[in-house]
C-alpha cells in the first residue's frame, strides 16, 4: 500500500456520505492502520477570534473563519506555514500542529498563513483503501496554494484539474498546452 499523506482527496459526485459532500480532504496521516485528515473547504459558522474566546488564554483577534475538518470530535488542529511551530511537515511548506502553545504563537502572528479545524475525517485500517475501490474518491497531490485557498470553489477548482490530468494520460499527450483554450 502506498501512503496518500499529502494528498488531497476528492469526493466524488457519487459519495453519498453528507459530511463530505463536494469535500476536498487533505490527508495528514496515511498507513496500513488507517488515514486522518481535514476538510479544507467547510467553513464553520464562527472565527478564529470565537472560538479562542472559549479555548484560549490571551485573546485573539483573528477573523479568519474556523474550518470543521470532518465529522470525527477531536483537539483543535492547524495548518500552517511555520516551519518553527511544526510537529508535522504533511507537504513541502506546509505544517501540522496540534500542541497548545503551537497554536497560540500561530494565531498571534500575522506573517504566516494558517487554517484552524474542529474535528477530523478518519479512516479505519482498509476502509479508505475500500472507499476508493468504490470510486467515492479521486485523489491528487497536495499543492500548498489549495491548502490556503480562499474561494469557496476549491472543490471544483481541484476536481477539474484531476480531470485534465487524467484526460492527458489517456490521450497521450506529451506537452499539454498551459491554455487549453488558446488551441
Amino acid at each position: 500500500m502506498k501512503s496518500l499523506k499529502g494528498h488531497f482527496l476528492i469526493a466524488s459526485p457519487y459519495l453519498a456520505d453528507p459530511n463530505f459532500v463536494k469535500a476536498v480532504v487533505l490527508l495528514v496521516h496515511h498507513d496500513k492502520e488507517g488515514a486522518f485528515g481535514v476538510v479544507l473547504n467547510r467553513p464553520a459558522d464562527s472565527t478564529v477570534k470565537d472560538l479562542w474566546e472559549k479555548v484560549g488564554e490571551s485573546p485573539c483577534e483573528s477573523e479568519e473563519m474556523v474550518r470543521v475538518g470532518g465529522p470525527v470530535p477531536g483537539p483543535l488542529m492547524a495548518l500552517h506555514s511555520d516551519e518553527s511551530l511544526a510537529e508535522m511537515e504533511i507537504i513541502p511548506g506546509v505544517y501540522f500542529a496540534a500542541q497548545r502553545d503551537n497554536l497560540e504563537k500561530l494565531l498571534h502572528q500575522q506573517k504566516h498563513p494558517y487554517r484552524i479545524f474542529i474535528g477530523h475525517s478518519g479512516w479505519g485500517a482498509g476502509q479508505l483503501e475500500n472507499e476508493l475501490k468504490e470510486g467515492a474518491w479521486l485523489t491528487a497531490p497536495a499543492k500548498p496554494e489549495y491548502v490556503f485557498y480562499e474561494d469557496t470553489d476549491l472543490w471544483k477548482k481541484v476536481r477539474d484539474q484531476v480531470g485534465d490530468a487524467l484526460l492527458v494520460e489517456l490521450l497521450g499527450i506529451e506537452k499539454p498546452p498551459k491554455d487549453p483554450n488558446l488551441n
